[in-house]
């Protein structure tokens, strides 16, 4: 009898447990996410007291008045583009990892990216680097239907192809056909071209302006709601696919579905940022590692989080030159992931994919 009241205050002690860790990690994350944002908006090219930066938030006087459209105009979208672009790939990713059963799997795996960036190449190599505002929004448009063109051929082939591990491959062998195609282009096309495609291929968060935000923000809110609604299909699948079946999951629609969902995160942050690398494949490993579960309805927000917090630092440490320039974010992103996958190779056992 001792014996099973002891079980019984353990069985009872584990959920509080792991509730008040996801909000210790929860708060921890938001606190690196406040930190980074707020070194988003007083680092940059032109040097800004802080006082000046907080008065053009909050309208009041500025020092000078090219400040306050710096600091609005410029640092403020480029913040909020990276935590949402940020927490958008690292749903993506953790929406594959799951649906797949892979811990290799991420965004740019499906080959969707590559479909936007195949877009992006017919765009401007068609207009021979002329960035004018028909320009971006014609980039935005090639970038949104190369993505969806990849991705209602990953539907029509799911339709064909049951293995989620085949699927995975088709996306793949789509991917280098794709690569094929943006080589040719970049091979046949003007210098200026080349310069303006390279460019845009280097990522940044920067694309998004003040205008834009509300278009960007309410597409990337509400894919991130829409993923939530996946919580208990994606607990199901951690236990097999027999398991999820046997749960009543239906295993074609639910697969359809996130892969509709992960492309359509994917498509919106490669249309206006440029193909993001690592970000969707690191953070949901290290959320994993953070709450030692792979509860769902734990990790997908604190994923989320995290992603937004990943984001910002990049964005940060992008900016951190000043004067001397802007790093591109697809420089900054394999030096934050490849230790990461490395660690996962080695210690795969002892994250908690399933608990």
């Amino acid at each position: 009898m001792q014996n099973l009241s002891i079980l019984k205050k353990s069985s009872e002690s584990a959920p509080r447990a792991i509730i008040s860790r996801t909000a210790l990690v929860a708060v921890l994350a938001a606190l690196v996410t406040a930190l980074a944002v707020a070194g988003c908006l007083l680092v940059g090219s032109v040097d800004i007291p802080a006082g000046d930066v907080a008065s053009a938030l909050t309208g009041g006087e500025v020092s000078k008045e090219a400040w306050r459209y710096i600091v609005v105009e410029t640092r403020v979208p480029a913040a909020l583009t990276a935590l949402l672009a940020g927490a958008a790939l690292a749903i993506a990713g953790l929406l594959m990892q799951t649906t797949f059963d892979n811990p290799l799997a991420g965004p740019t795996i499906l080959g969707i990216s590559t479909g936007a960036s195949l877009g992006v190449a017919v765009v401007m190599l068609a207009l021979g680097g002329a960035l004018t505002a028909w320009g971006h929004a014609a980039i935005l448009a090639g970038a949104l239907a190369g993505a969806m063109g990849v991705m209602l051929a990953l539907l029509a082939m799911s339709s064909v192809v049951r293995s989620s591990t085949m699927l995975l491959i088709v996306g793949i062998l789509i991917g280098y056909l794709a690569s094929s195609a943006i080589a040719l282009l970049n091979f046949f096309s003007s210098r200026d071209g080349v310069h303006s495609y390279v460019v845009w291929g280097l990522g940044s968060f920067s694309g998004v302006t003040l205008g834009m935000m509300p278009v960007f923000a309410t597409a990337v809110l509400l894919l991130i709601l829409l993923s939530m609604l996946y919580i208990k299909p994606l607990n199901a699948l951690l236990l097999g696919s027999r398991y999820a079946e046997s749960a009543g999951v239906n295993l074609r629609a639910t697969r359809n579905g996130i892969l509709v969902l992960s492309g359509a995160l994917t498509a919106v942050v490669t249309a206006w940022c440029g193909p993001i690398g690592f970000v969707g494949l690191i953070v949901p490993h290290v959320a994993r590692l953070a709450l030692h579960t792979s509860n769902h309805r734990s990790l997908m927000p604190v994923t989320a989080l995290f992603g937004a917090a990943v984001g910002a630092l990049c964005q940060l440490i992008s900016v951190a030159p000043g004067e001397w320039g802007i790093i591109p974010v697809n420089a900054i992103t394999p030096v934050l992931g490849v230790p990461v996958i490395i660690y996962i190779i080695v210690r795969r056992r002892s994250i908690f994919y399933f608990n």
